[in-house]
């Protein structure tokens, strides 16, 4: 068995304005640079094989915790979100009103103009973890919001149709476990990374 730590990377700009990022390679703001090492991971993630997405906000995420090194996999580059890529999610559903409410209503098929579905994102982990699995041992992966939730919800059986079985939340990182083929189980969520995270 594999366990598989995952982490978000630290705010960026955008992410203040809560502007959909996707696939555009924004980097970490000033916050972020002084925050990220002050956070506190699990021993067995320190410990572990890392691995981080391509994109600079991830990539420097992980080297602010201490591994400029991490390999680099594509399949953990965020969702692309196409032509909502930069646009606010209530600028969106205000614009595109029932258009955007159909597609939203689609959970795991949502599929933003010219991007991909999470499903689409599960289809492209799921080679990852099928890899991971044949480790038995410790990884732990620097990602994004969307692949975490694409994972989740393949672990939960979440089909993204309404809220999540159980919200995940920012300054944490979140356990999965990983069989030989690459089948995902819930191991630990929100594991907290901040002393002053709270739980609400």
């Amino acid at each position: 068995m594999t366990l598989l730590f995952m982490i978000r990377h630290g705010v960026t700009a955008w992410n203040k304005e809560g502007r959909i990022q996707g696939q555009s390679d924004i980097g970490l703001s000033d916050q972020a640079r002084a925050e990220i090492p002050a956070w506190h991971l699990p021993d067995e993630a320190l410990g572990a094989r890392w691995l981080t997405s391509p994109l600079i906000r991830a990539r420097d995420t992980a080297a602010l915790l201490g591994h400029p090194d991490a390999q680099i996999d594509d399949r953990l580059r965020e969702m692309h979100w196409g032509d909502w890529e930069g646009q606010r999610l209530a600028d969106l559903r205000r614009e595109l009103g029932e258009e955007m409410t159909r597609n939203e209503d689609q959970g795991l098929d949502l599929r933003p103009p010219g991007g991909e579905s999470p499903r689409e994102v599960q289809a492209r982990l799921q080679p990852l973890l099928a890899e991971l699995g044949q480790d038995d041992g410790h990884i732990t992966a620097v990602s994004h919001k969307g692949v975490i939730r694409a994972l989740y919800a393949r672990a939960s059986g979440w089909n993204m149709l309404g809220k999540p079985p159980v919200k995940l939340r920012d300054g944490c990182c979140h356990a999965f476990r990983l069989s030989s083929d690459g089948t995902a189980a819930l191991e630990e969520l929100n594991i907290p990374m901040l002393a002053r995270v709270r739980h609400r």
